[in-house]
């Protein structure tokens, strides 16, 4: 190394001497449009419901889901993501309150439509899981198994009436084989062709998951080891990819997102559609949590794991505080 003046001659940190130096040189950027706020909509209550391990999260009414959309539209934020918490007894082994017209995802996704229109963009989850009282993302079979293709038929239902509700979006999330293919030929067919596709092309089995389990009210015995991906495996993902795009779908996801930034990066690499991660629950809740045990400073702990999920690759970020940090770094 020629050594000029004094030693050492290579000084990088001139580039992070100020705020306005850091600011001007930063690689990645974070933007309230890459923000897509997840929200739950429950049937049969009058006032919302606080989620205990997801401090600051709350199953809506249809009036405070509403008012969540519209504070999002004034953020700055993309998209909303919405979850039906249909009442217990409403909750049968083929989860026909998710193809009801008037269930209470619909009801969710018109209310939203209603209140923004086309200034945000409105995404259904497309999913059984919620809807059966066994928990499960799909019919079961004699012997207690999720068999696949009858459950593309309920996932081609579910599309239908979703997608007459008013979803921009829908997101297929059960990992089922053949699923973005069987929804996509029923929304061409049933005249939802501008309908997009958000695949949730890698879906991992995870630790992770356990607080979405309260905010859905889940019914959920045993685990879903048979149909979402293992957590020590690469390869499968780029497969899942390779087969979500080739059927049809128009964005993919990854989820979780930060125990999975290596598999995020790889997925945006390999690909020239937009890509998508959700930081869930159980990423939520820790941070929380260790913010109110005051052992990290909660506002630059929630700034940097968004970073490093948008450093990654991901375009958009499912997140819980989309419409606070988009208020945060100024919105519109």
């Amino acid at each position: 190394m020629t050594v000029y003046g004094n030693f050492p001659g290579s000084r990088p940190r001139r580039l992070r001497t100020t705020p306005a130096m850091r600011r001007m040189v930063a690689e990645t950027r974070l933007d309230a449009a890459d923000l897509i706020l997840p929200a739950f909509v429950r049937e049969g209550v009058d006032a919302p419901v606080p989620i205990s391990a997801m401090p600051g999260v709350y199953q809506h009414t249809l009036d405070t889901l509403r008012k969540a959309a519209a504070e999002a539209v004034s953020a700055g934020v993309s998209g909303i993501m919405l979850f039906g918490v249909p009442a217990d007894e409403k909750k049968d082994a083929r989860g026909t309150a998710g193809t009801d017209p008037d269930g209470i995802l619909q009801a969710g996704l018109r209310a939203v439509r209603e209140e923004v229109g086309d200034d945000l963009v409105v995404m259904s989850d497309l999913c059984l899981d919620e809807y059966t009282d066994h928990g499960h993302c799909g019919v079961l079979t004699a012997d207690g198994r999720v068999d696949n293709d009858a459950t593309l038929k309920r996932y081609a239902e579910m599309a239908q009436v979703q997608a007459d509700a008013g979803a921009h979006v829908v997101g297929p999330s059960g990992m089922m084989d053949g699923q973005v293919g069987v929804i996509r030929d029923a929304l061409d067919q049933t005249g939802h062709e501008d309908v997009s596709i958000l695949a949730y092309t890698v879906k991992y089995s995870s630790a992770f998951y356990g607080p979405f389990r309260e905010a859905v009210g889940s019914s959920l015995k045993g685990d879903r080891k048979t149909y979402q991906q293992d957590p020590a495996n690469t390869r499968e993902s780029l497969r899942e990819l390779a087969l979500d795009l080739e059927e049809g779908a128009d964005m993919v996801m990854v989820k979780p997102a930060g125990p999975y930034l290596d598999i995020l990066a790889k997925v945006a690499d390999a690909v020239d559609v937009p890509v998508a991660a959700y930081q869930i629950s159980g990423e939520y809740a820790m941070i929380e949590a260790a913010a109110e045990k005051g052992w990290i400073d909660r506002d630059a702990a929630i700034l940097e794991s968004l970073t490093g999920i948008r450093r990654a690759g991901a375009q958009m970020i499912l997140t819980y505080w989309a419409t606070e940090v988009a208020q945060r770094l100024g919105g519109r």
